[in-house]
């Protein structure tokens, strides 16, 4: 019985001063980033924040009217899930209220929401509880993860260099090699320049973001702007304006902006597996614009809703995804990005302490 949602927060918790701001890539345009900063801040839902215990009784019931409610009126992938396995969110509908009839327990009625909610299959979906969390994670437990970090270990050795999140080191034949398995710890310019300059006389560069869930999306930004060459278009995203499943405002351009600081020229290869989700599946989405950029590896994970949260009238929250993004070709990346190479790890180079897809990245790299 599949449960719901993710186990990352795709938006920043951290309130950062004026300058911070400036410094950060030009995604957004400054009216855009203030708002959707406060957003990322709060993680509350500004339209419709919570739900109105008048409307809706707390009863088993009354919280299933409310909860699929308030994912019919924001949820912001319904014709895209139609279209690619069939959701019919009114026929959920029916389904449980059924199973929402009678005198359920707290433990029961967790159940048939949990269950309800994962018929979006959204690893962005979650029920909130005091005594458990609802989760949808089928979207990378049912594939490889085409990662060990025993085999991790051998390459990084026990000297590598660490700045923030970022864990990073010359392998032997010259090449770089930074591993990113989160966005949520800050990566500051003056983290990145140093990584930079460490770097420099590599002659090429792997990116290593297996197993990142996400995180804060402006570290995302901040490091693939040090890769970025010009002013580049990146993608889309869009915001709910009505309670319709299509009423969307019209797509707003998203751009990354070459760093002013050190910035690598040579090429790259960004190594991703299914766990790849949220803010670190934008990371993946900007980095394959750059032309010098190759990704390796397993299709990412998705996740390109910006998650709102919302209240039932037990108390209970709700968070769910409600704004869309998109990449270049306006295509929803929400159920992952497919990579230049489809790389396994295999059985044989595990044995032997050897890593497929950094091993695969250093040929590429090489020639």
């Amino acid at each position: 019985m599949d449960k719901i949602v993710s186990k990352d927060i795709l938006w920043s918790k951290e309130i950062r001063s004026k300058g911070e701001i400036d410094k950060t890539p030009k995604l957004l345009d400054s009216l855009e980033k203030k708002i959707l900063l406060g957003v990322f801040i709060l993680s509350t839902l500004l339209f419709g924040a919570c739900v109105d215990e008048k409307e809706y009784d707390n009863t088993p019931e009354g919280n299933m009217e409310a909860l699929w409610h308030i994912i019919d009126e924001h949820y912001c992938f319904f014709e895209y899930k139609a279209h690619e396995y069939g959701l019919d969110w009114n026929a959920v509908y029916n389904i449980y209220k059924v199973r929402a009839k009678g005198n359920l327990n707290h433990e029961q009625l967790f159940e048939v929401l949990t269950d309800m909610l994962s018929e979006l299959r959204d690893g962005h979906v979650n029920l909130s509880t005091a005594f458990d969390y609802g989760r949808y994670w089928s979207w990378y437990e049912d594939y490889p993860s085409n990662f060990s970090d025993t085999l991790q270990r051998r390459y990084l050795g026990t000297d590598y260099r660490i700045a923030s999140a970022l864990s990073y080191r010359i392998l032997d034949d010259n090449i770089g090699y930074i591993y990113d398995g989160s966005f949520s710890s800050p990566i500051g310019e003056g983290n990145l320049d140093e990584v930079m300059q460490h770097l420099a006389f590599c002659t090429g560069l792997i990116i290593d973001v297996r197993g990142n869930g996400g995180g804060q999306l402006t570290n995302a930004e901040r490091l693939a702007a040090r890769f970025c060459q010009e002013k580049t278009l990146v993608g889309y995203m869009q915001h709910k304006t009505g309670k319709g499943h299509n009423d969307f405002s019209p797509m707003k351009e998203q751009y990354i902006e070459p760093s002013s600081n050190l910035h690598w020229h040579k090429n790259v290869v960004v190594l991703t597996n299914r766990q790849v989700f949220s803010a670190a599946n934008e990371f993946v989405k900007y980095m394959k614009c750059f032309p010098q950029v190759k990704v390796v590896g397993d299709r990412t994970g998705g996740g390109a809703g910006m998650p709102f949260n919302s209240t039932l009238p037990n108390g209970w929250t709700v968070r769910f995804s409600a704004c869309p993004m998109y990449d270049r070709n306006h295509q929803s990346t929400e159920l992952g990005i497919d990579p230049d190479y489809f790389v396994g790890l295999k059985n044989e180079d595990f044995v032997k302490g050897r890593d497929t897809l950094i091993e695969f990245a250093r040929k590429l790299l090489a020639e």
